[in-house]
This record gives C-alpha cells, structure tokens and sequence, in this order.
C-alpha cells in the first residue's frame, strides 16, 4: 500500500494505490493453494503415506480447520484464517483452470485474502505459518493481484506462482499481463464467395483462407473481449475499485486476440511474396519453392525419423549427467543447436570417455552432413530447374518503383532519361499528313452527301408545289 512520501507527509486522494503512487490495487491480492490427497504407499516398508504428484483426481477438496485438522478447535481465529482451511470452488472464486511448468492446476482451493489492516494482515500471515498452512501436501501457491494505471488506462493481471514439486523442489513462475479495453471500433467486412474446390489446391488460396479465417475469428473474439470489457468496466464502476476483480479469463481472452492477429499479420506478410512476383529475385525465389515442394514434404518425415533416434539416444544416455538433456524438450533444443553449429563439445565429452564423442561424432555425420546436404541438394537441384525455365521479368514492379521514386521527387532525372521523356512528347505530339488523309477524305464525303441530300429535299419541295 501507499507510504508516506520522502519528506513523510500522508499521501493524498491516493486510497488503494501502491507505494508507487501510480498503480492502483484493485481490491485485493488473493493467496490460493493447491493441495493433494494422502494415499498408501505401495511399498510401506519404509513409510506408509505418500504424497503424489498434483492431478486433478487427486486434489484435496475437503473442509478443515485450522491447523489441517477435522476436529473442532476451542482456540479463536479471524475468518480470513478459518477460511483458508475452507476449500472454494473455481465457480465461487471466478478462477480459470491454469497451465503451469510441470502441471495444470485447477481454478479452486484454499484462498487467504490480503485484506484488512496491514497489521491484521501481518498477524494473520504469522498464524498460518504457525498452523503449517504450506506443508508437505502443498502442491502450488497462486498469489493473484490486479492492478489498475489511470495515466495510461491500464490493467495488469499479475500471477505469481510456486509449484511444489513431490521431490522436494520449488519451482517459481510470475506472469504480468497488461491489457488494454480501449480498442478501435472499426470492423472491416469480409464477403466470402462460393468457391470451387480447385480454388482449395493451390497455395496461395490457402493463404488468403488463413487470412480470412483469423481475421473472421479475431472479429468473434473482438466482441468476446468487448463484452468482457464492459463486465469489467461495471463491476469497477459498481465496487469503486475495492472489491477484487479477477482477470484471469480477460487475459485468455486477449491471449487469443493477439495469436490470431499475429497469424493474420504472418499470413498477410507472406502474402506479399505474391504481390511482387513481378520482380526477378522474387519470382525466382517463389519458383524455386514450387519446383522443390513434394521433395520437402517427404524431407521432414525422413529427417524426423533420425532426429527422433537422436533424442532418445541423447536422453537416455546423459538424463543424470547434462543438464541440457533433464527433459526431451531441453534435449530437443541441444540437438537443433549442434546442428546450427552452436554447441559445447567439451560438456558431452566429459559426461562420458567413450559415449560421449561417440555419440557427437555419429550425431554430426548423419544429422549435419548428410541430412542438411540433401536438404542442401534438394534446394539447389530445385534452384537450377527454377532458373532455367525462368519467363523474361516483366518489368513492372522496377516500372511502378521508378514512377513512384520521381512522383515523390527521392530520385531526379539524368539527361539521357530527360532528353528519351522530351523525344517522347515530340512523337506523340507529332501528325503526319499522309497519315491524315484518309481521314480528311472521309470528311470530304460525308460534306458532299449532305448537300447532296439537301438539294434532293429541295428539289422534292419544289415539285409539290408546281414551281
């Protein structure tokens, strides 16, 4: 909360803020934990309850009192403490199931609200620690908090997260998601037509139809998230900021937001190869990737295969003595490092004398020099086919670029070019009289039959009238 400033007087007219005079908490911070079940151990020569890992059968959902217990207390406590030991549904707190490093953990479980006077907060804290509220058969520790900044209209969404492994391990995570409600009002119509599933064969189809469908979808979303937003918006208005307002499910819903305009943005970027297939390089470029298409396709398959064997060898192999190869994922990345070239050597040749070099010696000479010279053949072979049958470059993307280099004045012209424009006005400014005489011809004619037609009318007038 807000302190006093530095030359202590009382902060003013800033009720709810943080220290740092610009942030403002709304409500307030909220502190969930996730427990698991004890169970028999299998083996229960050594111990006889084991704590497994958290999944969704095995949370603990019961109602306790404080200290872990069933059993009634004489011993008073504040209600935030005997609410802790009280489990809450994610439906009761308006949470949203969570993805973190090692597990998915559910919306609900034993909240402590950091509410009330800081002492009362500090006094209640001690308490729980004193009744063990994290022990053994904690399995995450979610501490919530929204923020709000009335200088650049803006929410943050902040969860700090502590996974409590069941080897003993703590694993820390924080996410920050600022959002931003006030979004353009624009929307842009698409018309969809009728199209042939021919239309659906060629590739660039099917980048207009990525385009089309995340743009459609970004719209959907877009009046998901307004709708959201003015939830948001009312409930703010109606509590004034002291109730806490959890943005858990605004912030999936701006995540999705920002996956589809990111993949409208990649399709329509790819898009451009197209436009300027005009171009020499370009053209070659998109060509050249038309030629070697199907050999492509079947290339991962034949390079997933091999760095597949790879990744379990390197795995299992060096899983105790590498801490790049803990996880597949960790592995994975080691491996596509050594074939970037970017690896240390001497990190595998001392996990072992023999396998080590062993291992990294056959991982080079199947992966980087065999696998990525047909890659590097397919590529070339392709590129060669793609150069010879290359049509002549039309020229008009260099044409557009010239018109419009001299339309903005970036580039003037030489004379050669000044005296070629001059001769051109010339020529077309420029008549022939040979080349006009048909045409006066044809004048000639039509002049000579309209007074011809003219006397016949008069001659005709005439006769009826016995002159």
């Amino acid at each position: 909360r807000e302190q006093q400033w530095y030359n202590e007087d009382i902060p003013q007219y800033l009720n709810g803020f943080l220290n740092d005079k610009s942030s403002r908490l709304i409500g307030w911070a909220t502190m969930r934990q996730l427990r698991v079940k004890s169970e028999l151990c299998s083996d229960r020569r050594l111990i006889s309850i084991c704590e497994d890992s958290y999944s969704f059968s095995s949370e603990e959902t019961q109602l306790f009192q404080p200290g872990w217990t069933t059993n009634a207390t004489t011993e008073e406590f504040s209600s935030s403490v005997i609410k802790a030991f009280n489990y809450s549904t994610s439906d009761e707190l308006d949470t949203y199931t969570y993805v973190g490093e090692f597990e998915t953990y559910r919306g609900g479980g034993y909240v402590y609200e950091f509410r009330g006077l800081l002492s009362d907060m500090k006094t209640n804290l001690s308490k729980l620690h004193q009744l063990d509220w994290i022990d053994e058969k904690t399995r995450a520790v979610f501490i919530q908090l929204t923020l709000y900044n009335p200088s650049v209209q803006l929410f943050t969404a902040v969860t700090l997260l502590a996974e409590f492994l069941p080897t003993g391990g703590i694993y820390t995570t924080a996410r920050f998601e600022p959002i931003n409600f006030y979004t353009s009002t624009s929307i842009q119509q698409l018309v969809l037509f009728k199209l042939r599933l021919k239309y659906f064969y060629q590739f660039w189809s099917l980048i207009q139809l990525g385009i089309i469908g995340c743009s459609v979808g970004s719209i959907g979303v877009y009046f998901w998230r307004f709708q959201e937003a003015n939830r948001i918006s009312q409930s703010f208005e109606q509590t004034n900021g002291y109730i806490y307002i959890n943005l858990q499910r605004a912030v999936y819903v701006n995540d999705i937001v920002t996956f589809l305009l990111g993949y409208c943005c990649f399709f329509s970027m790819i898009k451009f190869v197209q436009l300027f297939r005009f171009n020499q390089r370009v053209s070659l470029f998109a060509e050249t990737l038309k030629y070697c298409a199907k050999e492509l396709i079947s290339f991962p398959i034949m390079f997933a295969i091999v760095f597949m064997a790879f990744l379990s060898l390197f795995y299992l192999l060096f899983v105790s003595k590498l801490s790049s190869c803990s996880s597949l994922l960790t592995t994975a990345q080691m491996l596509f490092e050594m074939t970037l070239m970017k690896f240390d050597a001497s990190q595998i040749m001392g996990a072992d004398a023999f396998l080590g070099p062993f291992c990294f010696a056959l991982f080079m000479f199947l992966v980087v020099f065999v696998c990525l010279s047909m890659f590097l053949s397919i590529i070339n072979d392709s590129f060669r086919h793609a150069k010879g049958n290359q049509k002549e470059d039309q020229l008009i993307l260099s044409f557009m670029l010239k018109k419009f280099l001299r339309w903005t004045g970036l580039k003037k012209l030489n004379q050669l070019e000044i005296q070629e424009e001059r001769d051109c006005r010339m020529r077309s400014q420029y008549f022939d009289p040979i080349e006009n005489f048909p045409d006066r011809m044809d004048q000639l004619l039509e002049a000579l039959n309209r007074i011809y037609i003219d006397q016949k009318k008069e001659l005709t007038r005439l006769n009826k009238a016995g002159l």
